[in-house]
């Protein structure tokens, strides 16, 4: 959590920027990437009055690739998968290579922590942020519009790094939560979540099958589980979609990747066999019911 100084000193950043908006020219935005997480950022923007361009390999935005050089901030969402346990980020290295000299480049894609520091390095002449997203895709409007939380993560603790993240924060809609922090932590904060969410989908199956062999009624302890503000009714349904388990291509990929940096960095032997045997029940559960099986074959099989 920031200080006092901190948080006081980037509301009245926040506040300086605004004005300065209304008498200045307003910051052209640029978007590379326009799957649902791109667009719904780019639609905001747009509907806030800015001037937006927007580039991907669709026909429809191909053509603005050299726009995204005159860009003053450019927002960064494109894939980057993960297969067998390793990181892709080479699409968001090309994207950062469009950005103009003295630009600024916000990260928005899943990334695996110390990935920033490493591109700022390679890219000296723009100041590279990583921004993480929460974006659920059934309900990314209204998520984009109503962020739960604003974390912009700096790769040198600097005072024109922290200029900057201010700068790109009072750009986003308004979240009750936000911080600057660290981009290798910005990076974490992602992983956390999501193998979280991965593992309270696992662990909730396992209460489902607990239940049903005992005969009871899941349907009310689902409910009054769901009811408890500590729980809350995300990731408390172990039937969801088409199938059982962890599921859709975020949560499987990252939770993935993640146990392949917790093997990396030798924590314990303990832990490691605690995040494997979360993976190994989640993938019986997709395999038994059929779900999500292409993902897996991307995300665990594929070379």
């Amino acid at each position: 959590m920031p200080s006092f100084t901190e948080r006081h000193w980037n509301i009245s950043f926040r506040r300086t920027v605004n004005l300065n908006m209304k008498k200045k020219q307003i910051p052209k935005i640029a978007f590379v990437g326009q799957g649902w997480i791109g667009k719904n950022y780019a639609d905001n923007f747009e509907s806030r009055g800015f001037e937006v361009t927007r580039y991907s390999l669709e026909a429809e935005y191909e053509k603005n690739k050299a726009r995204v050089g005159g860009a003053d901030v450019v927002f960064i969402a494109v894939p980057t998968p993960t297969r067998q346990g390793k990181v892709d980020s080479k699409i968001v290295e090309e994207s950062l290579a469009l950005v103009g000299k003295g630009s600024t480049a916000v990260i928005k894609s899943t990334i695996e922590p110390g990935t920033t520091k490493r591109f700022q390095k390679k890219f000296a002449h723009i100041y590279v942020l990583h921004s993480p997203e929460f974006l659920t895709k059934a309900t990314a409007a209204y998520d984009t519009e109503h962020p739960a939380r604003n974390i912009i993560g700096i790769p040198i603790e600097s005072k024109t790094f922290r200029t900057k993240a201010s700068s790109v924060l009072s750009l986003l809609p308004k979240a009750p939560y936000e911080i600057i922090t660290g981009s290798d932590e910005s990076e974490f904060i992602k992983y956390a979540s999501n193998t979280f969410y991965y593992a309270k989908v696992v662990y909730f199956n396992i209460l489902y099958d607990f239940a049903k062999k005992k005969k009871m009624n899941w349907p009310d302890i689902e409910a009054s589980a769901a009811a408890d503000p500590m729980t809350g009714p995300v990731h408390t349904k172990p039937i969801h979609k088409s199938g059982r388990g962890a599921g859709g291509i975020c949560l499987i990929k990252d939770y993935a990747a993640f146990a392949a940096l917790l093997g990396k960095t030798r924590l314990s032997a303990e832990a490691e066999s605690v995040v494997e045997a979360i993976e190994v029940f989640n993938k019986k559960l997709l395999r038994d019911s059929g779900k999500d099986q292409q993902v897996i074959e991307e995300v665990y099989l594929k070379k």
